[in-house]
């Protein structure tokens, strides 16, 4: 079932009901049946996690960030990296309601942002990531693919 933004979830949307995002989507044979789309998006997901070691989760470490962390601009988005000497990649997402008035608005800005970074992270190495989004964007496969592009790109400087 597609939602509004562009995710693919199971039916009925239980509470335990898994999501996938729009590469896995792609990824599934068009032939094969609802049951196969989802173990093979399971497969997608476990070789590019997205778990709570790739994420920042801490006040300390976003304050660090913004004090410290390389601030760069590229987009609209504002980037702002530090990097360490090891671990994973990990990312921290910023945005207000300045950014969308609605909640489900907001949430799907940064469901888009996750994917594109969970998509990228094989490029961007042992770096901490804070993105702010530009004003008025809205939730979009082609926001997602452009900041694809800007992580990729975000590696080089």
């Amino acid at each position: 079932m597609h939602g509004v933004t562009g995710f693919w979830c199971g039916a009925g949307r239980g509470a335990d009901a898994p999501c996938y995002g729009p590469a896995a989507r792609r990824a599934v044979n068009v032939s094969a049946s609802k049951s196969d789309a989802f173990v093979l998006g399971a497969a997608v997901r476990a070789r590019l996690p997205f778990g709570h070691r790739r994420r920042l989760r801490q006040r300390a470490d976003f304050e660090r960030l913004f004090r410290e962390g390389a601030r760069r601009s590229a987009g609209g988005f504002l980037f702002y990296v530090a990097r360490r000497d090891s671990g994973p990649p990990r990312l921290g997402i910023v945005i207000s309601r300045r950014h969308a008035r609605l909640a489900a608005t907001r949430n799907a800005i940064k469901r888009y942002i996750r994917e594109a970074f969970r998509l990228e992270q094989i490029v961007l190495g042992p770096i901490d990531l804070l993105v702010r989004p530009p004003l008025g964007i809205r939730p979009s496969v082609a926001m997602m693919t452009r900041l694809r592009a800007l992580l990729a790109r975000l590696e080089e400087k």
